[in-house]
């Protein structure tokens, strides 16, 4: 027995260190300082030329780092929160960002152009402004290995790529933002549910808001699902009942994911799982955990997932399809921002039926068509 576990450690290895490779080299390679949260004032003529202009707020719970001007990762008491506002350039390809430097480059470079810290009271206000005509809001949830910095402006680029109307929403926890920090995001993240169980909470006391798009990457996705565990523990079915979960490539042990499941119970709105079977970066994560299955990498094309899926009332989407930008195929999500329309249309909460829940593949159209194990056609995009 214990030689077969040894095979099977060095079958994976290499796709592990090539993994971990890959993630080292892309958090080495021009990572951001917390310089790029300084506003820059741009010429008249620069100023035209960019097209997009998008805002976005942000409540952390990380502490300030005064000298510089950001947040580190130490965990703070209590939430700070922010507004900013973002230039991004018109002729963007793909989902990498350039960061600002010494000498701007407004068509090449997102920057900050405003940023102001607020209240809580008026940080809500601010919120309230950007729900849609249907009441709904949106919060995104970064993973493992994030800078406040790097969460930011990724918030910046999907609220820009998806063309939302208002601010979208960062909710940032303290990750190490290092390669090495794998364990110590994990503790990071736990201890951040009551945190995000705040934020949550206060957006959803106002009857403005019918339905919060609560959006966890990796393991932001393991934060989400502990943080509506812990609010149904508490029955705040009035918060619950109005939540969209969406993981994406969440790494979340499988066994952990369905005794989470256990506890929170069907939700009102079905829980959307973003899955790619050829996530390296969740081959490594498995890896570190003993070889212990994540549920981003789950196979729609097993019949098993379909029934576990339908059973258990989610909707498990595989975007492998979709071009990411890390090397690793964990980063997908970002891409999906043009396909946001769609995403919303899928998210409405019209669609609650036994029929909506199973396996599906989200192709380059941007439809989720019906995995070969379903009867229905599509859902999403359809012609």
């Amino acid at each position: 027995m214990e030689q077969r576990r040894l095979n099977g450690l060095a079958k994976i290895a290499p796709a592990v260190l090539v993994a971990l490779g890959l993630v080292a080299l892309t958090g080495c390679v021009s990572r951001p300082t917390p310089d790029v949260l300084k506003p820059v004032h741009l010429q008249a003529r620069a100023d035209e030329a960019v097209s997009n202009r998008v805002s976005v707020l942000a409540a952390t719970n990380r502490t300030p780092d005064t000298m510089r001007g950001g947040f580190g990762s130490a965990w703070a008491d209590n939430l700070t929160y922010e507004q900013y506002a973002f230039s991004v350039p018109p002729d963007r390809k793909g989902t990498t960002i350039a960061y600002p430097t010494s000498t701007l480059d407004p068509e090449r470079q997102f920057a900050v152009i405003g940023r102001k810290q607020l209240a809580k009271d008026a940080f809500v206000e601010e919120a309230l402004r950007s729900v849609q005509p249907d009441g709904t809001i949106g919060i995104f949830v970064h993973g493992y290995n994030y800078s406040y910095q790097e969460a930011l402006y990724r918030t910046a680029q999907i609220a820009a790529d998806a063309k939302m109307p208002g601010a979208p929403i960062l909710f940032s926890w303290p990750s190490a933002a290092a390669v090495a920090g794998y364990v110590a995001d994990r503790d990071a993240a736990l201890a951040s549910r009551s945190a995000l169980d705040s934020l949550v909470t206060s957006l959803s006391a106002s009857d403005k808001v019918k339905r919060i798009v609560l959006f966890g990457h990796s393991m932001g996705g393991f934060l989400v699902m502990e943080t509506v565990r812990q609010l149904t523990l508490q029955h705040r079915d009035d918060v619950v009942d109005k939540l969209a979960v969406v993981l994406a490539a969440p790494d979340i042990d499988v066994d952990v994911f369905r005794s989470q499941l256990a506890d929170i119970g069907r939700m009102p709105i079905p829980i959307s799982l973003l899955v790619s079977k050829d996530d390296r970066a969740l081959v490594a994560s498995s890896f570190i955990a003993g070889e212990r299955p994540r549920v981003g990498r789950l196979d729609i094309n097993d019949p098993v997932i379909e029934e576990a899926a339908v059973k258990e009332r989610l909707r498990v989407i595989d975007i492998t399809s979709i071009q990411g930008s890390d090397g690793l195929g964990h980063d997908r999500y970002a891409s999906l921002a043009k396909f946001g329309a769609q995403l919303a249309s899928f998210e409405s909460g019209k669609r609650t039926s036994a029929g909506d829940v199973g396996a599906y593949v989200f192709d380059a159209a941007g439809a989720a068509v019906a995995s070969p194990f379903r009867l229905a056609g599509r859902v999403v995009g359809a012609h």
